[in-house]
């Protein structure tokens, strides 16, 4: 029940013009998953970080969406619904640094190798 709930939740951020809405949480949500266990093991780190840095470019039309049309959605303040338009690159940076970058073998953080 409560994970219904969550997705109901989810479709409805997603912009009118896409279809299948259910599908797309389901899918995105699967990958968010995938992703995030990805970046733990080194060898799929890389692989991984691309992946959720895909997913942060596909989930952005959603945000765009909550944001000019904020008097939609009791979440967050519209004035808060427009800074998270930014942060979706600074994620994307953060990402790409720990599981892409020349660092990204050091592990998530890029902490300095320990020999």
């Amino acid at each position: 029940m409560y994970s219904w709930h969550i997705d109901r939740v989810y479709e409805r951020i997603v912009p009118p013009w896409l279809p299948a809405t259910a599908a797309l949480v389901a899918v995105s949500g699967a990958f968010e998953i995938l992703g995030g266990t990805g970046v733990l093991v080194p060898i799929t780190r890389k692989a991984a970080g691309i992946g959720l840095i895909a997913l942060l470019v596909a989930v952005f039309p959603a945000n765009v969406h909550m944001a000019t049309h904020s008097h939609a959605y009791d979440i967050a303040p519209p004035v808060a619904l427009y800074l998270r338009l930014p942060l979706q690159a600074v994620l994307i940076a953060w990402v790409y640094a720990a599981c892409v970058g020349k660092h990204s073998e050091r592990g998530m953080m890029c902490l300095p190798k320990v020999e």
